[in-house]
C-alpha cells in the first residue's frame, strides 16, 4: 500500500485532525495538535495518511541505535496495519534498525502477526 499526498501537508493534518486528537487523548498530556503540526512541519515528526487513518512518527537517535517510533496512531485499524510493509521500508532507508509503538493495549495484539512483541511497560505517575 502506498499513498501519494493529494494535498499539502496542513491540509493533511487538517484532514486528520480527528484521528490525531482521538490517539492524543492516551498519549498522557505530552502534546497536543499545535504540537504535532508543528513537529510535521519542522521535520520532526512524519505525518503517514492514508485515506481513512493516520500515523504520526519520529526517528529516535540512541547512542548506539536509530529507532523508527510510532508514536500516534488512529483511524481504520486494517488501513493501519496495511500501511506496516511501506512504513518500514521508510524507516530502513533513514538508517533505523528497529521500531517501537507506544499506544494502547490492543495494538499488542493487533500487530502480533506483523512480527511485534511487547518487550517492556511504561508506566506513568503524576508528580
Amino acid at each position: 500500500m502506498s499513498y501519494e499526498p493529494k494535498q499539502s501537508v496542513t491540509e493533511e493534518l487538517m484532514r486528520c485532525r480527528v484521528w490525531i486528537e482521538n490517539a492524543l487523548a492516551y498519549s498522557g498530556g505530552t502534546h497536543n495538535f499545535d504540537d504535532i503540526c508543528l513537529g510535521v512541519l519542522s521535520g520532526n515528526l512524519q505525518l503517514w495518511p492514508t485515506d481513512n487513518s493516520c500515523m504520526v512518527t519520529e526517528i529516535v537517535v540512541y547512542p548506539r541505535k536509530k529507532v523508527f517510533h510510532v508514536f500516534l496512531a488512529g483511524g481504520t485499524l486494517q488501513e493501519l496495519i496495511d500501511f506496516h510493509e511501506p512504513a518500514i521500508e521508510w524507516a530502513k532507508a533513514q538508517g533505523c534498525s528497529g521500531m517501537t509503538l507506544s499506544g494502547r493495549f490492543g495494538w499488542e495484539k493487533a500487530l502480533a502477526s506483523s512480527g511485534w512483541s511487547k518487550k517492556f511497560t511504561m508506566l506513568e505517575r503524576e508528580i
